[in-house]
């Protein structure tokens, strides 16, 4: 059975069906990232649509819209399957605001196709037992796919054929943005045949490690992370320092170095900010590889 579709409600209130894609493209220095979440027990659909281009400068939006019905829509944002767990196609036409005080805004569109360069790997593979349990108030099932995306984006007057790696993110169950103390999502491509993808929950009854490294044709497990964080004065993440065990007993060294970050905030149901999600694209090094993709750390305040 397909994963990529809109599966049967839970009841809790917090129960999210999440669609989540990226792509850097790296001839131009233009990485994107959006998510598009169902939360039908509270009649919401949570969006965000974001640029970081190559002088620095960051653009998007974060809102939540009501939800009137379960299409993968939302202010200007559309997420469509083309073919099950292999292709995706995104739009997006609307107008972006630039993250600095004026706010100002630019049109912006983009029409992009999303193909799978690997087969769909399950977290369950990485995760069982009370480490699953653990692992519950954060979407407990979850899915992971990397991929090529091609197509034209528009920015202004600006035009550009996007030629591009990236990943998509699909979950569902309950989504407690601060359940977690932390969490650390890292995804990064070298090539079409080697990428890896790493989710690492600081919970406080400890720590759950999931995620795939794809080399050789196959996605290994990822049964353990260890990673040493160097931080800005703003907790964000500069440079990440990780050892990745897998499941055939190999060991796998890689250095994350930061080049364009923003800070998305989320809230309390009283709407205090409580924590924040540093979202941020990095280059990284593993042996003579370099590769790019994105780090993502969410942290209580």
């Amino acid at each position: 059975m397909s994963s990529d579709i809109i599966h049967e409600f839970g009841s809790q209130e917090e129960w999210n069906e999440s669609f989540y894609f990226n792509f850097y493209d790296r001839g131009q220095d233009i990485c994107g990232f959006m998510r598009i979440g169902l939360k039908p027990n509270k009649k919401l659909k949570d969006v965000f649509c974001f640029l970081m281009l190559p002088d620095g400068s960051v653009m998007g939006i974060k809102d939540s819209v009501a939800m009137e019905d379960n299409e993968l829509e939302a202010k200007g944002l559309k997420l469509a399957k083309v073919e099950d767990e292999k292709k995706w196609h995104l739009e997006f036409s609307g107008e972006l605001p630039k993250m600095h005080k004026d706010a100002e805004k630019e049109p912006v569109s983009f029409a992009l196709d999303f193909t799978a360069l690997n087969n769909v790997y399950d977290y369950r593979e990485s995760v069982s037992g009370d480490k699953e349990k653990m692992a519950q108030a954060v979407a407990s099932e979850h899915t992971e796919q990397f991929g090529k995306v091609l197509g034209k984006l528009n920015i202004g007057t600006r035009v550009y054929d996007i030629n591009a790696m990236g990943e998509r993110d699909h979950s569902w169950g309950v989504r407690d943005w601060n359940a977690p103390k932390m969490w650390v999502w890292i995804t990064c491509q070298f090539d079409e045949g080697y990428a890896f993808n790493l989710t690492k929950l600081f919970m406080d009854k400890g720590e759950v490690d999931a995620g795939f490294i794809h080399i050789d044709g196959k996605n290994v497990p990822i049964m353990r992370a260890d990673i040493v964080t160097e931080y800005n004065r703003d907790y964000s993440p500069n440079t990440v320092y990780m050892a990745l065990h897998d499941k055939e007993g190999d060991v796998h060294g890689v250095k994350a170095v930061v080049k364009h970050k923003t800070a998305l905030p989320f809230t309390s149901r009283d709407g205090k900010v409580v924590s924040h999600m540093h979202e941020c694209l990095a280059k990284f090094t593993l042996d003579d590889d370099v590769g790019y993709g994105i780090v993502e750390f969410l942290v209580r305040k």
